[in-house]
């Protein structure tokens, strides 16, 4: 499969700059075995659930991982995206964290910065330079933790194509209503949509709620940077599912009962957790799974997710589970519905990407 073949034309107006506020996004609706579409909201959600259905939302928390401060002793401005601790077994004051650094060039071993506001400061030394910007920095506060520090002097790490500075709404507003494991620098933003009086109607349709944790990395933004599909890597992300919810989705699984995917993240940590055989199992695992058309989907039965960049891979994860049918002997191209509806959602300036709109695929 070519690359290309996953563009289309998106006036960049529809990218949106802003949240809605929870519960009034507009909601595209694609039957997989019709290619019909529906356009509704979110607050309709409700009425495509059935007793019995099994929604999996990503528990994920975003943390304001994006520092910015400046080099010692000159004073020259640096920014830092925190993406993974490298040790967290390590009980000092002192972490050692995986970075992107900017001017990452200008940065070398031995290398120091300090990141400081009203709520305390970070010393940092440059230990490795890796590639491509990315660091190994050893952080280490002046009072208190690493993460209380991060908390109180860092910014919301807002998508690249949200083109404005985080405001102290977004530490709120790039949250969903489920996060509750530290651990994103990006929000799972399929979840974004949803509020305490969205959860009570779904819970009152008889549906069973279950959360799994997938930390979203940076590279969620990662570009297809190849000319064939088959070629791409998707970074691994770190992911959990507890033994409770494993058992409820494979009893769901086994009873034919449907499974409703809030986002591609919890997607591709439930397709890869059962990837060997179909069942599930519980505990921590990475999340290294790229999902493109003739994936064979083994929970996933119905996918809410946001509308996504042109010529990604999560683009072709949503373009995969549109050709998977729920009859096994129904093949369609699932590229060509997902780009038919998202023309209309052009055409409908339905709004786009992290902040943007919502798509329901039954």
């Amino acid at each position: 499969m070519r690359v290309s073949d996953f563009d289309f034309q998106l006036p960049p107006e529809l990218i949106a700059q802003t949240a809605s506020a929870p519960g009034e996004s507009r909601l595209l609706v694609l039957h997989r075995t019709t290619g019909a579409i529906e356009h509704r909201g979110i607050r309709d959600l409700p009425s495509y659930l059935r007793s019995g259905d099994v929604m999996v939302a990503n528990d994920t928390r975003v943390f304001p991982a994006r520092l910015l401060g400046n080099r010692v002793p000159s004073g020259g401005a640096v920014e830092c995206l925190l993406l993974s601790r490298v040790d967290p077994s390590d009980t000092s004051s002192c972490e050692t964290w995986d970075v992107l650094m900017h001017p990452g060039q200008k940065l070398k071993p031995g290398a120091r910065v300090r990141f400081e506001g009203g709520g305390g400061a970070l010393d940092g030394e440059i230990l490795e330079r890796r590639f491509q910007g990315r660091r190994r920095i050893r952080l280490c506060p002046t009072s208190g933790t690493v993460a209380e520090v991060v908390d109180a002097i860092g910014h919301i790490p807002l998508p690249p194509y949200i083109h404005r500075e985080d405001t102290t709404d977004d530490r709120a507003r790039y949250q969903t209503v489920f996060a509750r494991e530290r651990g994103s620098v990006a929000a799972p933003t399929a979840g974004l949509h949803f509020d305490t009086a969205l959860l009570a109607a779904i819970d009152d349709q008889g549906v069973e709620r279950r959360t799994v944790t997938l930390h979203v990395g940076y590279g969620t933004f990662k570009p297809v940077r190849v000319d064939e599909v088959e070629q791409h890597q998707v970074d691994p992300e770190t992911f959990a599912i507890d033994a409770d919810t494993a058992d409820a989705l494979n009893a769901a699984v086994s009873a034919q009962r449907r499974v409703l995917a809030i986002g591609t993240t919890t997607t591709r940590a439930l397709e890869r957790a059962a990837l060997r055989d179909g069942h599930i199992r519980s505990g921590q695992d990475a999340a290294d799974l790229f999902i493109y058309p003739g994936f064979r989907f083994r929970i996933v039965g119905s996918l809410l997710t946001n509308f996504h960049l042109p010529k990604s891979s999560l683009l072709m994860l949503v373009c995969a589970f549109a050709g998977s049918t729920p009859s096994p002997t129904a093949l369609v191209d699932g590229r060509e519905r997902v780009l038919a509806a998202y023309r209309e959602a052009v055409a409908q300036r339905y709004r786009f990407y992290s902040y943007g709109d919502a798509m329901l695929i039954v």
